[in-house]
């Protein structure tokens, strides 16, 4: 498991830094969003592993060729008492490591969801005391707001699509009804729950710049799938309206629609990440470009499939390396 430990320490680095990086710059996710969240799901997961793997398995390679064999060894040690004169203080340092970062990532996945939850709740009882429920659309509460907000609220069975008067003033029939199923193909996909996977990962790693990037560049992935779900109901140029209005806070003029004006720095602030990603958006469905061909999403989806194979296979197989 010697080299195992160098492998994994090598492809951890690898996945911590420049493929994140490189995939937060490439354009040919905005062609397939669904095969680019796959492979940014790949990257954290075999990142984690890989991170947790190296140090685990420099940790346990006195006790064994393998992790199998290596783990009876400890638990040998743990539990009959036996000699451990084999590990020295490295080996002990870094089984600490691994079970500190494990039960770190761990705790502050349970302690973001919890949080989420605990923010969810408290969004959904001010609803219940300042909103009122759409005469014409199951699911659906207005808010007495003159800014045109539109957003879903995750909760199963209690999911809700949250309108503001602003914008039910701006907004056409056709623009409403594309706002309405860009909405509700978040609840129906689930991105909530990548977004909790995604904030935990940053939460747990903020000295790690990649996870923001990570973060922003799912955010923006999900968003253009729930775009692809309104324009199978709606022309774009419905869709580019109503993406405008909601994320400038105006209506589109004569002259054409009003695209924000922000910077464009690799780390930004909030405010400054979403209307970045509303340019993004609206950029993407003025120039609309092909689809990936099935050949190249076949190709990234067995690359992403092997970023998770590879760690695992370091990790378990005797004697690999």
């Amino acid at each position: 498991m010697f080299w195992a430990s160098y492998c994994l320490a090598a492809l951890a680095l690898v996945l911590a830094w420049p493929v994140p990086i490189a995939l937060s710059r490439a354009k040919w996710p905005a062609r397939s969003p669904f095969t680019a969240l796959v492979l940014w799901q790949a990257i954290a997961l075999a990142g984690g592993l890989s991170m947790i793997g190296a140090m685990l398995t420099w940790g346990l390679e006195p006790l064994g060729p393998n992790l199998i064999d290596a783990l009876r060894g400890l638990g040998n040690i743990l539990l009959n008492g036996a000699p451990a004169t084999t590990l020295g203080l490295v080996h002990v340092f870094a089984l600490s490591a691994a079970v500190l970062l494990t039960a770190h990532l761990l705790f502050t996945l349970l302690l973001t969801y919890y949080r989420i939850r605990r923010s969810r709740n408290r969004h959904r009882d001010m609803l219940t005391l300042l909103s009122s429920p759409s005469a014409t659309r199951p699911a659906t509460v207005v808010i007495n707001h003159p800014t045109p907000v539109a957003y879903c609220l995750p909760g199963g069975a209690r999911s809700v699509t949250v309108l503001s008067d602003g914008l039910l003033d701006m907004l056409s029939d056709d623009e409403l009804s594309a706002v309405l199923t860009h909405e509700k193909a978040h609840l129906a996909q689930h991105h909530h729950l990548l977004l909790w996977a995604f904030a935990a990962w940053r939460a747990a790693l903020p000295w790690l710049p990649t996870s923001q990037l990570a973060q922003q560049s799912v955010n923006e992935l999900i968003e253009m799938l729930a775009d692809d779900d309104a324009l199978a109901q709606v022309p774009s140029e419905t869709l580019v309206r109503a993406v405008a209005i909601v994320g400038t806070g105006a209506a589109p003029t004569d002259r054409g629609i009003p695209a924000p004006a922000v910077s464009t720095p690799l780390l930004g602030s909030p405010d400054e990440l979403e209307q970045l990603g509303t340019v993004h958006r609206l950029s993407r469905l003025l120039t609309p470009q092909p689809p990936l061909p099935a050949w190249q999403r076949t190709a990234v989806l067995i690359l992403s499939g092997l970023l998770l194979a590879v760690p695992t296979t370091l990790l378990v197989a005797p004697g690999i390396v």
